[in-house]
């Protein structure tokens, strides 16, 4: 399998409405997201239409999709931080075409502030 290049946290950012195991939610904060605008290069959509040509994974698209996704979460981690946040819950990813070959991608959850204590 090949290295995505997914990083680490500082702060848990889960798919799951559930805080951490040892962990409850003291407060919602609100909100989060992360939101990154990416095109491809006019190179990089031509050596990807080449790779369409013989077929299998277009590689420069999948390693442009995770750099992306990767740019969203850390966006999305600073701006839980800033809101004073210690855990994101409900961590989506949203994505659409702003206009030809630019994409926006958007991570997004809810802020919480978590405890200790059940």
């Amino acid at each position: 399998m090949p290295n995505d290049g997914a990083r680490t946290h500082s702060i848990p950012i889960l798919t799951t409405f559930e805080p951490p195991p040892g962990r409850t939610i003291e407060r919602v904060i609100g909100p989060s997201w992360g939101i990154t605008v990416r095109s491809r290069s006019v190179v990089g959509t031509a050596c990807a239409g080449c790779q369409m040509f013989f077929g299998g994974e277009v590689s420069m698209l999948t390693k442009l999709a995770a750099d992306s996704r990767n740019e969203a979460m850390d966006r999305l981690e600073r701006h839980a931080l800033e809101l004073g946040a210690d855990c994101v819950l409900g961590m989506r990813f949203d994505s659409g075409e702003l206009m030809q070959n630019t994409n926006e991608i958007i991570a997004y959850g809810t802020a919480v502030k978590l405890s200790h204590g059940p």
